[in-house]
């Protein structure tokens, strides 16, 4: 499923090509994605132009003048910028056409993607309403993860991956970030400390802006008219490593499952 980075930068690399544009067309050829496609779907945006293009957690908003798509890549799916009519693949499941010929065009082998419209704010929609704070927002603090994980005994791995705690931390950015703070995903979040947690912040920041960076060089890729963008690659210390030496002290990288997800993490290293 793509993360927090990925999916901003998809954000960045469409945003160029849609925003002040009208949505003149949409095409929808599944009844169904994630949740049902209302027939109403392909009339309500059309006529409306895109004033913002944001991401909240995992999800993007593209905001008109009079309500919101709110678009979610699922575990598959991708979006592609054209700029000239190409034939649909097997795959290619909705256009959202906008003004000047430029079309973002959603792809979905598996079909767990989002396409919802939405009249209100999308942040008061339910799928987005019990969100916690962005990680790189002002709002996450080590301050606040100390206080909301008092008398907690569910794993700190865990406990920062939870969307209504902070959101947006997916599982390969979790185990890097408790690999360079030096805490064990398996420690209750109750029993780290504050100035812990106030470290665990930095390092979170810290990869997610180093992910972020690495992805702005596929950004071109989102007007490929022939496959899907391609991300990036971050040097990671732990995770998918399992078995290989440790980049600090050369012990082999452990593996275990923490809340059903795998997790990744050296023995020697965090504690």
């Amino acid at each position: 499923m793509p993360e927090l980075p990925e999916v901003e930068t998809v954000r960045r690399g469409i945003e160029p090509w849609i925003l002040q544009r009208e949505i003149i067309r949409m095409e929808l050829r599944v009844a169904k994605l994630r949740h049902p496609l209302p027939q109403d779907l392909v009339q309500k945006p059309v006529g409306q132009t895109v004033r913002a293009v944001q991401r909240r957690g995992k999800y993007l908003l593209l905001r008109c003048d009079h309500g919101s798509l709110i678009l979610h890549l699922g575990m598959s799916g991708f979006l592609r910028v054209l700029q000239k009519p190409v034939p649909p693949g097997r795959h290619d499941h909705a256009d959202i056409c906008f003004s000047g010929g430029i079309c973002l065009r959603l792809n979905d082998v598996r079909k767990f993607s989002t396409l919802i419209w939405t009249s209100d704010d999308p942040l008061t929609h339910p799928l987005l309403a019990d969100h916690g704070p962005e990680p790189l927002s002002e709002e996450l603090s080590g301050d606040y993860l100390f206080r909301c994980s008092r008398n907690r005994r569910l794993a700190v791995k865990s406990f920062i991956m939870d969307h209504r705690v902070v959101v947006g931390i997916g599982n390969i950015y979790a185990n890097e970030a408790l690999f360079r703070t030096g805490i064990h995903p398996v420690q209750p979040a109750g029993d780290v400390n504050l100035a812990r947690y106030r470290t665990l912040v930095a390092k979170i920041r810290e990869v997610l802006e180093e992910a972020i960076a690495a992805g702005g060089t596929t950004l071109h890729d989102f007007s490929d008219e022939e496959g899907r963008p391609g991300y990036f690659s971050l040097r990671l210390n732990v995770y998918g490593r399992a078995g290989q030496p440790c980049t600090v002290c050369g012990a082999p990288i452990e593996t275990s499952r923490i809340g059903q997800r795998s997790s990744f993490y050296c023995r020697n290293c965090q504690h």
